[in-house]
């Protein structure tokens, strides 16, 4: 495929690259539906922490890792090591999918995946430092499945994202096709995957999916900060919007003392459909929001790392409103359901 690719230019690689991945993503998906097989793997069952009300197959994993896993060997073959930990990881999850592992095994797996990853690409960082990035892979890694409980969240997530990362790594001032071929498939196959998974949703990520897609964002944006394609600070600004939902929703859990491995329904984005937005439109907002996060974070790498770091500050401040804002709106909603229940109760007396 390497070998193939070489005829044609840098874009029209990329390109290619994404429309097979896309394709191939799209049509393992379709089959699995078509033939039934899509809810004997993985199904998911409403309960109250749900945003949905009717079973729907959790296979979208099937669709996008095994696909971006090969391309990436092939055309990064630098990378295999990423490739191959993003398969396994999406083979434990697909157990957990299927009949539930205990938190301890899931976490010890993603602990393992981390710290072998690092242990091959060290990137010349001392212990401390590596320490402190598995820890940050690892977070990466559960936040993405935190993440995923929206329809067409995840997936658009994964293709804006990764599309982000294909575009840095081709325009940088140190470019790197075999890494932006690597992008381009994960982002094409997030694509056929969100054919499938726009309001209404016809398949879920899983954790098969929502995993390893956790690990290679994190992974492949250490990759390419080590090999100087660009800042620490650009893969936190490219998917800013799950890490900041996921991270406050988390500290808030843990400081009221809750279980915060548990799923509920707290996170920003949920609410945000519970308020009445809908999957369509919450989808659509946070699609608005990452762009813009992926669009001044290219933009940044064109400039002096000062106002690098300014930019990301202000950015920061402008995620903390809109959460702000969204909380309000919550208090808001609570306060009317609280008044109303008293006044249905005084009614029925």
């Amino acid at each position: 495929m390497h070998y193939a690719l070489s005829h044609f230019g840098p874009v029209a690689r990329l390109l290619l690259c994404a429309v097979f991945s896309l394709c191939i993503s799209a049509a393992i998906l379709l089959i699995l539906l078509r033939t039934g097989m899509a809810w004997r793997l993985a199904t998911d069952i409403p309960n109250d922490r749900s945003l949905h009300t009717r079973p729907t197959p959790r296979v979208g994993g099937w669709g996008v890792i095994p696909i971006s896993a090969i391309l990436i060997w092939c055309l990064a073959p630098a990378l295999w090591l990423p490739a191959l930990a993003a398969v396994l990881l999406a083979i434990l999850s697909l157990i957990d999918d299927r009949g539930g592992l205990p938190a301890r095994v899931r976490f010890g797996c993603h602990v393992l995946a981390a710290a072998a990853f690092l242990v091959v690409y060290p990137g010349g960082m001392n212990w401390w430092a590596l320490a402190l990035v598995a820890f940050l892979l690892v977070w990466l890694v559960n936040l993405y499945n935190f993440m995923d409980g929206a329809d067409g969240l995840a997936g658009g997530m994964a293709l804006f994202g990764f599309a982000g990362y294909t575009i840095a790594a081709l325009t940088s001032a140190q470019p790197n096709l075999s890494l932006a071929c690597a992008c381009a498939a994960v982002a094409g196959a997030a694509g056929g995957f969100l054919l499938f998974n726009i309001y209404p949703a016809k398949v879920f990520l899983g954790d098969a999916g929502s995993i390893p897609l956790g690990f290679l964002a994190g992974a492949l944006g250490y990759w390419g900060w080590i090999n100087g394609n660009w800042p620490i600070w650009f893969p936190a600004i490219v998917f800013s919007s799950f890490i900041a939902d996921a991270s406050v929703t988390l500290l808030k859990r843990v400081v009221r003392g809750e279980k915060f491995w548990q799923a509920h329904r707290e996170h920003y984005y949920q609410r945000m459909v519970r308020l009445g937005m809908g999957h369509g439109r919450t989808a659509l907002t946070w699609y608005l929001i990452m762009n813009l996060g992926i669009i001044l974070a290219v933009w940044l790498l064109r400039h002096s790392a000062i106002f690098q770091w300014a930019a990301v500050g202000v950015w920061a401040v402008v995620l903390v409103v809109i959460g702000v804002a969204i909380d309000v709106c919550w208090r808001r909603f609570q306060s009317s359901l609280s008044r109303q229940k008293e006044v249905d109760a005084d009614a029925s007396q």
